[in-house]
Protein backbone atom coordinates (compact mmCIF):
# COMPACT_ATOMS: atom_id res chain seq x y z
CA UNK A 1 0.00 0.00 0.00
CA UNK A 2 1.59 3.48 -0.73
CA UNK A 3 1.56 6.16 1.25
CA UNK A 4 -1.46 7.99 0.38
CA UNK A 5 -3.73 5.16 0.42
CA UNK A 6 -2.24 4.43 3.80
CA UNK A 7 -2.76 7.38 4.79
CA UNK A 8 -6.19 7.55 3.72
CA UNK A 9 -7.69 4.04 4.22
CA UNK A 10 -5.76 2.83 7.56
CA UNK A 11 -5.77 6.91 8.70
CA UNK A 12 -2.39 6.52 9.43
CA UNK A 13 -1.21 10.12 10.83
CA UNK A 14 2.36 9.39 11.26
CA UNK A 15 3.04 9.39 7.24
CA UNK A 16 1.98 13.22 6.00
CA UNK A 17 2.52 12.56 2.30
CA UNK A 18 2.61 15.48 -0.26
CA UNK A 19 1.54 16.19 -3.58
CA UNK A 20 0.31 19.11 -5.12
CA UNK A 21 -2.30 20.19 -7.32
CA UNK A 22 -0.78 21.11 -10.65
CA UNK A 23 2.44 20.27 -9.58
CA UNK A 24 2.71 19.26 -13.14
CA UNK A 25 1.87 23.04 -15.21
CA UNK A 26 3.29 26.31 -15.92
CA UNK A 27 5.65 26.81 -13.62
CA UNK A 28 8.22 24.13 -14.61
CA UNK A 29 10.37 25.38 -17.55
CA UNK A 30 9.89 21.99 -19.08
CA UNK A 31 6.26 22.12 -19.12
CA UNK A 32 6.39 25.17 -21.09
CA UNK A 33 8.67 24.17 -23.67
CA UNK A 34 6.00 21.66 -24.18
CA UNK A 35 3.41 24.22 -24.22
CA UNK A 36 4.88 25.83 -26.18
CA UNK A 37 4.76 23.25 -29.14
CA UNK A 38 1.51 22.53 -28.39
CA UNK A 39 -0.72 24.97 -28.43
CA UNK A 40 -3.79 23.07 -28.70
CA UNK A 41 -4.49 22.00 -25.32
CA UNK A 42 -7.38 19.17 -26.12
CA UNK A 43 -4.48 17.58 -28.48
CA UNK A 44 -2.13 17.62 -25.65
CA UNK A 45 -4.81 16.03 -23.47
CA UNK A 46 -5.14 12.88 -25.88
CA UNK A 47 -1.28 12.45 -26.45
CA UNK A 48 -0.60 9.72 -24.34
CA UNK A 49 3.28 10.07 -24.77
CA UNK A 50 3.13 14.17 -24.28
CA UNK A 51 0.81 13.25 -21.28
CA UNK A 52 3.41 10.58 -19.80
CA UNK A 53 6.17 12.88 -19.89
CA UNK A 54 3.86 16.32 -18.55
CA UNK A 55 2.47 13.82 -15.87
CA UNK A 56 6.48 12.65 -14.69
CA UNK A 57 8.32 15.90 -14.98
CA UNK A 58 7.35 16.65 -10.79
CA UNK A 59 8.43 12.89 -9.89
CA UNK A 60 11.31 13.49 -11.93
CA UNK A 61 12.52 17.32 -10.16
CA UNK A 62 10.60 16.33 -6.52
CA UNK A 63 10.38 13.95 -4.40
CA UNK A 64 6.50 13.07 -3.94
CA UNK A 65 4.35 10.21 -3.13
CA UNK A 66 2.06 10.74 -5.62
CA UNK A 67 1.84 11.36 -9.71
CA UNK A 68 -1.60 13.06 -10.87
CA UNK A 69 -2.46 12.50 -14.73
CA UNK A 70 -2.13 15.40 -16.79
CA UNK A 71 -5.50 16.12 -18.23
CA UNK A 72 -8.35 18.36 -17.54
CA UNK A 73 -12.06 18.02 -15.77
CA UNK A 74 -13.68 19.34 -19.55
CA UNK A 75 -12.02 16.24 -21.01
CA UNK A 76 -15.85 14.87 -19.70
CA UNK A 77 -17.91 17.64 -22.15
CA UNK A 78 -15.23 16.64 -24.97
CA UNK A 79 -16.30 12.62 -24.54
CA UNK A 80 -19.65 13.81 -24.50
CA UNK A 81 -19.68 15.59 -28.01
CA UNK A 82 -19.77 19.19 -26.89
CA UNK A 83 -16.66 21.36 -28.43
CA UNK A 84 -14.41 22.45 -26.30
CA UNK A 85 -11.28 24.45 -26.44
CA UNK A 86 -8.77 26.84 -24.52
CA UNK A 87 -8.23 30.43 -26.18
CA UNK A 88 -5.10 31.94 -24.88
CA UNK A 89 -5.99 34.85 -22.47
CA UNK A 90 -9.29 33.57 -22.37
CA UNK A 91 -9.33 29.81 -21.08
CA UNK A 92 -12.00 26.78 -21.65
CA UNK A 93 -14.59 27.69 -24.79
CA UNK A 94 -16.71 25.26 -25.47
CA UNK A 95 -19.47 24.62 -28.01
CA UNK A 96 -23.05 24.74 -28.42
CA UNK A 97 -25.12 22.39 -26.31
CA UNK A 98 -26.87 20.24 -27.76
CA UNK A 99 -28.71 17.81 -26.04
CA UNK A 100 -29.90 15.34 -27.53
CA UNK A 101 -26.30 15.07 -28.77
CA UNK A 102 -24.79 14.53 -25.66
CA UNK A 103 -27.71 12.51 -24.09
CA UNK A 104 -27.25 9.96 -26.98
CA UNK A 105 -23.72 9.47 -26.76
CA UNK A 106 -22.87 5.87 -25.71
CA UNK A 107 -20.27 4.54 -23.95
CA UNK A 108 -18.06 2.88 -26.19
CA UNK A 109 -18.02 6.37 -27.85
CA UNK A 110 -16.44 8.03 -25.03
CA UNK A 111 -14.34 5.67 -24.38
CA UNK A 112 -12.93 5.95 -27.99
CA UNK A 113 -12.85 9.54 -27.34
CA UNK A 114 -10.94 9.17 -24.34
CA UNK A 115 -8.68 6.46 -24.74
CA UNK A 116 -5.50 8.44 -25.11
CA UNK A 117 -6.05 9.68 -21.49
CA UNK A 118 -5.97 5.83 -20.01
CA UNK A 119 -3.05 4.98 -22.01
CA UNK A 120 -1.17 7.63 -20.65
CA UNK A 121 -2.06 6.48 -17.35
CA UNK A 122 -0.92 2.96 -18.32
CA UNK A 123 2.26 4.18 -19.15
CA UNK A 124 2.68 6.22 -16.23
CA UNK A 125 1.87 3.26 -13.67
CA UNK A 126 4.77 1.53 -15.42
CA UNK A 127 7.21 4.23 -14.84
CA UNK A 128 6.40 4.74 -11.31
CA UNK A 129 6.77 2.14 -8.21
CA UNK A 130 6.40 3.58 -4.59
CA UNK A 131 4.39 6.41 -5.59
CA UNK A 132 0.45 6.52 -5.92
CA UNK A 133 -1.11 7.58 -9.14
CA UNK A 134 -4.18 9.73 -9.29
CA UNK A 135 -6.98 10.21 -11.24
CA UNK A 136 -9.28 12.70 -11.38
CA UNK A 137 -12.79 14.50 -12.52
CA UNK A 138 -14.65 17.53 -12.45
CA UNK A 139 -18.10 17.24 -9.84
CA UNK A 140 -21.07 16.66 -11.45
CA UNK A 141 -21.95 20.22 -10.49
CA UNK A 142 -18.81 22.16 -11.80
CA UNK A 143 -19.35 19.68 -15.30
CA UNK A 144 -22.52 21.34 -15.26
CA UNK A 145 -22.11 24.90 -14.97
CA UNK A 146 -19.16 24.50 -17.60
CA UNK A 147 -21.75 22.87 -20.09
CA UNK A 148 -24.32 25.08 -19.83
CA UNK A 149 -21.98 28.23 -19.60
CA UNK A 150 -20.29 27.59 -22.59
CA UNK A 151 -16.92 29.15 -20.64
CA UNK A 152 -15.50 29.97 -17.03
CA UNK A 153 -18.06 30.96 -14.84
CA UNK A 154 -16.58 33.52 -13.53
CA UNK A 155 -16.20 35.44 -16.47
CA UNK A 156 -20.17 35.31 -16.55
CA UNK A 157 -22.27 32.95 -14.95
CA UNK A 158 -25.77 33.29 -13.78
CA UNK A 159 -27.78 30.32 -11.51
CA UNK A 160 -31.22 31.22 -12.60
CA UNK A 161 -30.21 29.99 -16.17
CA UNK A 162 -29.59 26.52 -14.92
CA UNK A 163 -33.14 26.66 -12.71
CA UNK A 164 -34.97 28.52 -15.19
CA UNK A 165 -33.97 24.75 -17.61
CA UNK A 166 -34.91 22.51 -14.85
CA UNK A 167 -35.51 20.12 -17.38
CA UNK A 168 -32.51 20.16 -19.38
CA UNK A 169 -30.60 20.60 -16.54
CA UNK A 170 -31.50 17.36 -14.88
CA UNK A 171 -31.15 15.58 -18.06
CA UNK A 172 -27.28 16.87 -18.74
CA UNK A 173 -26.38 16.14 -14.79
CA UNK A 174 -27.31 12.57 -15.23
CA UNK A 175 -25.76 12.14 -18.60
CA UNK A 176 -22.51 13.62 -16.94
CA UNK A 177 -22.99 11.78 -13.56
CA UNK A 178 -22.94 8.52 -15.97
CA UNK A 179 -19.89 9.65 -17.69
CA UNK A 180 -18.23 10.81 -14.96
CA UNK A 181 -18.27 6.94 -13.43
CA UNK A 182 -17.47 5.41 -16.74
CA UNK A 183 -14.44 7.74 -16.52
CA UNK A 184 -13.79 6.99 -13.40
CA UNK A 185 -14.39 2.91 -13.68
CA UNK A 186 -11.73 3.53 -17.17
CA UNK A 187 -8.88 5.55 -14.91
CA UNK A 188 -8.64 2.68 -12.10
CA UNK A 189 -8.69 0.28 -14.85
CA UNK A 190 -5.78 1.78 -16.72
CA UNK A 191 -3.55 2.15 -13.07
CA UNK A 192 -5.18 4.90 -10.85
CA UNK A 193 -5.39 3.93 -7.27
CA UNK A 194 -6.50 7.02 -6.29
CA UNK A 195 -9.15 9.39 -7.81
CA UNK A 196 -9.68 13.55 -6.83
CA UNK A 197 -13.19 15.15 -7.29
CA UNK A 198 -12.74 18.75 -8.54
CA UNK A 199 -16.04 20.84 -7.72
CA UNK A 200 -13.85 23.90 -8.32
CA UNK A 201 -17.20 26.12 -8.13
CA UNK A 202 -18.94 24.91 -5.51
CA UNK A 203 -18.89 27.99 -4.26
CA UNK A 204 -21.60 29.66 -6.74
CA UNK A 205 -24.00 27.72 -5.32
CA UNK A 206 -26.33 29.04 -2.60
CA UNK A 207 -26.83 27.54 0.84
CA UNK A 208 -30.29 25.93 -0.15
CA UNK A 209 -29.11 24.37 -3.95
CA UNK A 210 -25.72 22.81 -2.14
CA UNK A 211 -27.67 19.52 -1.67
CA UNK A 212 -29.68 19.22 -4.56
CA UNK A 213 -26.23 20.24 -6.70
CA UNK A 214 -23.29 19.82 -4.85
CA UNK A 215 -23.96 16.96 -2.08
CA UNK A 216 -26.21 14.71 -3.53
CA UNK A 217 -24.66 13.91 -7.18
CA UNK A 218 -21.23 14.13 -5.49
CA UNK A 219 -21.94 11.41 -3.44
CA UNK A 220 -23.22 9.00 -6.17
CA UNK A 221 -19.62 9.28 -7.58
CA UNK A 222 -18.00 8.43 -4.10
CA UNK A 223 -20.71 5.27 -3.52
CA UNK A 224 -19.41 4.31 -6.97
CA UNK A 225 -15.45 4.53 -6.45
CA UNK A 226 -15.95 3.26 -3.13
CA UNK A 227 -17.18 -0.14 -5.09
CA UNK A 228 -13.26 -0.49 -6.75
CA UNK A 229 -12.20 -0.07 -3.11
CA UNK A 230 -10.56 3.02 -4.38
CA UNK A 231 -10.05 6.14 -2.22
CA UNK A 232 -11.82 9.00 -3.25
CA UNK A 233 -10.69 12.33 -2.32
CA UNK A 234 -13.41 15.52 -2.58
CA UNK A 235 -12.18 19.06 -2.84
CA UNK A 236 -15.70 21.11 -3.26
CA UNK A 237 -13.91 24.41 -3.31
CA UNK A 238 -15.26 27.35 -1.54
CA UNK A 239 -18.07 26.26 0.52
CA UNK A 240 -16.91 27.75 3.54
CA UNK A 241 -18.93 26.24 6.76
CA UNK A 242 -20.81 24.05 4.50
CA UNK A 243 -17.71 21.41 4.02
CA UNK A 244 -18.65 20.21 7.56
CA UNK A 245 -22.42 19.00 6.53
CA UNK A 246 -20.63 18.02 2.80
CA UNK A 247 -18.59 15.59 4.85
CA UNK A 248 -21.40 13.93 7.18
CA UNK A 249 -23.85 13.48 4.14
CA UNK A 250 -21.00 12.42 1.07
CA UNK A 251 -18.48 10.49 3.52
CA UNK A 252 -15.35 10.95 0.73
CA UNK A 253 -12.52 9.25 2.59
CA UNK A 254 -10.11 12.19 2.18
CA UNK A 255 -11.53 15.85 2.34
CA UNK A 256 -9.21 18.65 0.30
CA UNK A 257 -9.47 22.20 1.79
CA UNK A 258 -9.27 25.28 0.39
CA UNK A 259 -7.21 27.89 1.77
CA UNK A 260 -9.96 30.48 3.30
CA UNK A 261 -10.77 27.29 6.11
CA UNK A 262 -8.93 27.28 9.42
CA UNK A 263 -7.31 24.14 9.69
CA UNK A 264 -7.37 23.29 13.48
CA UNK A 265 -11.27 24.20 13.17
CA UNK A 266 -12.27 21.65 10.58
CA UNK A 267 -9.55 18.96 11.72
CA UNK A 268 -12.03 19.26 15.01
CA UNK A 269 -15.15 19.08 13.09
CA UNK A 270 -14.97 15.81 10.34
CA UNK A 271 -15.11 12.67 12.65
CA UNK A 272 -11.55 11.31 11.61
CA UNK A 273 -11.60 11.60 8.14
CA UNK A 274 -8.07 12.64 6.12
CA UNK A 275 -7.82 16.03 5.50
CA UNK A 276 -5.43 17.22 2.68
CA UNK A 277 -4.37 20.72 1.42
CA UNK A 278 -5.31 24.19 2.71
CA UNK A 279 -1.79 26.18 2.52
CA UNK A 280 -2.46 29.09 0.31
CA UNK A 281 -0.90 28.98 -2.76
CA UNK A 282 0.47 32.45 -3.08
CA UNK A 283 2.41 31.85 0.17
CA UNK A 284 4.71 29.84 -1.99
CA UNK A 285 5.50 33.47 -3.57
CA UNK A 286 6.92 34.84 -0.48
CA UNK A 287 10.12 34.83 1.50
CA UNK A 288 11.61 31.33 2.59
CA UNK A 289 11.12 32.60 6.41
CA UNK A 290 7.20 33.26 5.61
CA UNK A 291 7.06 29.56 3.76
CA UNK A 292 8.44 27.65 6.50
CA UNK A 293 6.70 28.97 9.10
CA UNK A 294 3.14 28.09 7.08
CA UNK A 295 4.55 24.66 6.79
CA UNK A 296 5.35 24.01 10.01
CA UNK A 297 1.85 25.46 11.42
CA UNK A 298 0.18 23.06 9.26
CA UNK A 299 2.68 20.41 10.39
CA UNK A 300 1.79 21.19 14.35
CA UNK A 301 -1.85 21.27 13.16
CA UNK A 302 -2.21 17.72 12.09
CA UNK A 303 1.16 16.48 13.61
CA UNK A 304 -1.60 13.80 15.24
CA UNK A 305 -4.06 13.45 12.34
CA UNK A 306 -4.39 11.80 9.01
CA UNK A 307 -3.18 14.60 6.74
CA UNK A 308 -1.74 15.01 3.35
CA UNK A 309 0.42 18.44 2.94
CA UNK A 310 -0.85 20.05 -0.94
CA UNK A 311 -2.53 23.63 -1.37
CA UNK A 312 -5.53 24.98 -1.31
CA UNK A 313 -5.51 25.06 -4.54
CA UNK A 314 -3.22 24.51 -8.12
CA UNK A 315 0.84 25.76 -8.00
CA UNK A 316 0.57 29.39 -9.36
CA UNK A 317 2.62 29.99 -12.41
CA UNK A 318 5.13 32.56 -10.99
CA UNK A 319 5.77 29.83 -8.38
CA UNK A 320 9.70 28.92 -8.63
CA UNK A 321 10.42 24.89 -8.78
CA UNK A 322 12.97 25.42 -5.99
CA UNK A 323 10.55 26.44 -3.69
CA UNK A 324 8.59 23.70 -3.99
CA UNK A 325 11.77 21.30 -2.98
CA UNK A 326 12.04 23.76 -0.48
CA UNK A 327 8.32 22.70 1.23
CA UNK A 328 9.06 19.02 0.49
CA UNK A 329 12.46 18.97 2.41
CA UNK A 330 10.84 20.90 5.35
CA UNK A 331 8.33 18.07 5.28
CA UNK A 332 10.82 15.47 5.22
CA UNK A 333 13.03 16.52 8.07
CA UNK A 334 9.63 17.28 10.31
CA UNK A 335 10.03 15.96 13.68
CA UNK A 336 7.88 12.49 13.71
Amino acid sequence: MNKLTECILNRNSSLMPVWFMRQAGRYLPEFRKIREKNQNFIKLCLNSDLVTDITLQPMNRFDLDAAIIFSDILMIPYGLNQEVEFKKNFGPKLGNLNIDKIINTNNNEFIKKLSPVYEGIRKVKKKIKNQNLIGFVGAPWTLLVYMMNRESPKKNFDINYINKNKSASNKILKKIEEAICLHVDKQIEAGANVIQIFDSWANLLPGNELENYCYMPTLKIVEHIKKSKIPAICFPRGIKNNYINFCSIVKPDCISIDYEIDPSWIKDKVNGIPIQGGMDPKILLTEKENIKKNVEKFITIFSDYPYIFNLGHGVIPETKPEIIEYVIKILRERKR
